[in-house]
């Protein structure tokens, strides 16, 4: 579990953000003309425990085609860090600050065993949203409720200014998270820990399937436990 709240950025008013162009976002994206869905260079990082994330492929979604790519700090650096100086998404995260910021967060990651992969969410062709797929099990969040092996969890934010308000979060969590489901067989739950008072995250967990479990005390924030149980994933 991160230091900071990693809850779902889903409905804030685009005069509190700063304005995304295509533009920026495409230039994070490419580096020396390679596309976004190029796979990341042998030996990058080490995601075994989460079943080789790097090669789950895209998925069709409501809002368009929809892929996680696993970060790449050198290309993808200057876009997230622009994302997490967000007043919005600074709220929560509190990851504000210059690119060293931001970068020592990301390698916290890559640099570990593969037990929490950051991603770049990419709808259509482009980059829109940050993720933290994580083995909640194995995460410091496992003190503070009765886990089981191989509970996965999400972090999310959404970075586009368009994206927000409109139910593309709900849509994109619910599409993730049978992702998960369908590429983890062993993960019988998808986990989520938003601050309580992020009401619009709550509810895009609520209305993507997840039900409310539990009110828990983290060390940063006091959080609702969200949880979305494979055996209803068809019912929620």
């Amino acid at each position: 579990m991160p230091p900071t709240d990693a809850s779902t950025d889903t409905g804030t008013s685009s005069n509190d953000t700063l304005d995304l162009r295509l533009s920026d976002q495409l230039g994070a994206l490419f580096a020396e003309g390679e596309p976004v869905t190029s796979p990341p260079p042998p030996g990058a990082f080490d995601d075994d425990l989460l079943d080789s994330l790097a090669g789950w492929g895209p998925v069709t979604t409501p809002a368009g085609v929809f892929q996680l790519v696993p970060v790449r700090v050198e290309r993808d650096l200057t876009l997230i860090t622009r994302w997490m100086n967000d007043p919005a998404v600074a709220a929560f995260w509190e990851l504000a600050g210059s690119e060293g910021v931001t970068a020592t967060h990301l390698r916290g990651q890559l640099d570990g065993d593969g037990r929490s992969v950051p991603c770049l969410g990419v709808l259509g062709g482009i980059p829109m949203s940050y993720w933290e797929i994580y083995r909640a099990d194995l995460d410091p969040l496992a003190r503070h409720y009765p886990s089981r092996p191989h509970d996965t969890g999400i972090h999310l934010l959404l970075g586009g200014v368009t994206d927000r308000g409109r139910g593309v979060g709900t849509t994109l969590l619910r599409a993730v998270a049978d992702l998960i489901l369908e590429q983890r067989p062993r993960c019988a739950r998808v986990l989520a820990e938003p601050d309580l008072r992020n009401t619009p995250s709550v509810a895009a967990f609520l209305n993507a399937g997840f039900r409310f479990s539990a009110e828990v005390e983290l060390p940063d924030k006091r959080a609702a436990l969200m949880v979305r149980e494979r055996a209803l994933r068809d019912l929620l």
